[in-house]
């Protein structure tokens, strides 16, 4: 007998924006597997086992579902946001291709969310409303001189950009540097977007030209996203909105 895996975003936040095909599945499970805070957010039941694990044992949670699954369990691994963005998804699938060959024909699957670039996005008007990339600030698993790369790269394309993982206790200094390349690459003074625990009772939105942004102004809870070149800001009563035009002139 086997069971089956399923890889679930439960949004950036709020209760409301997890899909019902993720709430469907929630309840079908045996057994929840996820980071501690994930895990948190799904309520107890009767033949329901919830399995939380520390940040950065990935692979090893990774595992632990497939394992669950060949035994016949009904796993969910749970992320925040979408689980295809710098989530569990590509752990998941990573472990598949390294492990026994009998998981590769378990049955897995990837439930979408939405994820705090969107949802940051959506808050503030349509920043994202042309081409835009999404870059993971965090050097865990890549080098910085790569992530230097990209963001000169992405300024030369004039992309918008969303940024996670921005700045964390551990490697401040990584932010202070992604500021300095972008004013040195961009050449303007774009709006830059900080959502810091966006859809929470908390949230917070700074909407900041790129020459007066500090580092300190974003934390590991906070999604920032940087305009183009293009981006513009409509003023009103209240918060400001912010878009990016679908055209761009020849």
């Amino acid at each position: 007998m086997t069971g089956w895996v399923r890889i679930a975003g439960l949004g950036p936040g709020d209760d409301a924006l997890i899909t019902p095909e993720v709430t469907d599945v929630l309840a079908q499970a045996t057994d929840i597997v996820g980071y501690i805070p994930y895990v948190a957010r799904i309520a107890e039941r009767p033949g329901l086992t919830l399995h939380a694990s520390d940040n950065r044992v990935e692979i090893d949670r990774s595992r632990h579902a497939l394992e669950m699954a060949s035994e016949g369990k009904n796993v969910v691994v749970v992320s925040s946001g979408d689980p295809g963005v710098f989530a569990m998804a590509a752990a998941v699938f990573e472990a598949v291709e390294d492990g026994p060959a009998d998981w590769r024909n378990l049955d897995i699957s990837v439930l979408p969310g939405i994820t705090a670039m969107l949802a940051a996005s959506a808050r503030c008007g349509a920043p994202l409303g042309h081409d835009f990339c999404a870059i993971n600030l965090s050097d865990n698993l890549k080098p910085w001189s790569l992530i230097e790369k990209r963001l000169r790269l992405a300024a030369e394309g004039d992309f918008a950009m969303a940024f996670y993982n921005p700045r964390s206790k551990s490697r401040p200094e990584g932010f202070v540097r992604t500021l300095d390349v972008l004013k040195e690459a961009c050449g303007d003074d774009r709006p830059v977007i900080f959502a810091r625990n966006v859809t929470r009772s908390d949230e917070e939105i700074r909407i900041v030209p790129l020459s007066q942004t500090t580092p300190d102004m974003a934390d590991m809870r906070t999604m920032v996203i940087i305009g183009s070149s293009r981006t513009r800001i409509i003023p009103r009563d209240g918060a400001p909105l912010v878009y990016t035009p679908r055209s761009t002139p020849e």
